[in-house]
């Protein structure tokens, strides 16, 4: 086998385990000579083989730190390395105006559909799944209400990237653990703005809704960096004084 025969060679078993997910979106890549060993070839055949899926968008070569795996955005169906953050400005945005459109659209049958959803959020017995499922079917309902399939499609996309990107839905899962009487106060409302037929007050009771989101998401990230903080200090303490004692 020829040598560029051979590093084309390890970079399609590179890429085999990389869709396998041993090497999911993200994680860092074995170091040169890991690699060598395990493929049976030089440190140059994998750094070239690692160069070529670079070129392709598949790695990430950052000098000093290592190969990281990329987030593969091009593929049908995947999904992109955004935040929690980016996802809830997004919906604010998106599915504000689908309140809006919907409420010059909607039908008492409609409106049924949505009350029973909201009363579901509600109930003292509902786990977060549970709750989280009537959440998630409440918006998807307004989407499909507007009767424009790309609302729907971009509103069912974003959502998807609430429940499936682990960064997001981490963040999302602990806020909304603690704010069950407040998501279900503003889904009231925004219930109640469909139900005026007023599409400027269903876009502002969404915005409301995605603006208290956003604020108690940075209050759980600073919450965490805070907690953080301390965790490091506290282990400084110890070594400072476990170094005095000796």
């Amino acid at each position: 086998m020829t040598d560029n025969r051979l590093y084309q060679s390890v970079a399609a078993e590179l890429l085999k385990l990389i869709d396998s997910g041993e090497f999911p979106p993200g994680s860092r890549l074995p170091g040169e000579r890991d690699l060598a060993e395990r493929f049976g070839v030089s440190r140059v055949t994998v750094r070239e083989a690692e160069i070529a899926l670079e070129a392709r968008g598949l790695l990430s070569i950052r000098i000093g730190s290592g190969v990281y795996v990329r987030q593969r955005t091009d593929a049908v169906g995947a999904l992109p390395d955004v935040s929690a953050f980016d996802v809830t400005a997004a919906r604010s945005v998106i599915e504000a105006e689908a309140a809006a459109l919907a409420a010059s659209l909607i039908t008492d049958e409609e409106l049924l559909e949505l009350e029973e959803l909201v009363r579901a959020m509600s109930r003292p017995d509902a786990s977060d799944r549970t709750a989280g499922e009537a959440d998630r079917a409440f918006h998807m309902r307004i989407a499909q209400i507007t009767g424009n399939p790309v609302i729907e499609y971009t509103v069912r996309s974003i959502w998807r990237m609430r429940d499936e990107l682990p960064q997001v839905s981490a963040v999302y899962a602990r806020v909304c653990h603690h704010d069950a009487g407040d998501r279900m106060r503003e889904h009231g409302a925004i219930l109640d703005a469909l139900r005026a037929r007023d599409p400027a007050a269903a876009r502002r009771a969404m915005h409301r809704h995605f603006q208290r989101l956003f604020e108690a998401m940075l209050e759980a990230t600073e919450s965490d960096a805070l907690a953080e903080v301390r965790r490091r200090t506290e282990q400084h303490r110890e070594r400072f004084l476990a170094a005095i004692r000796a």
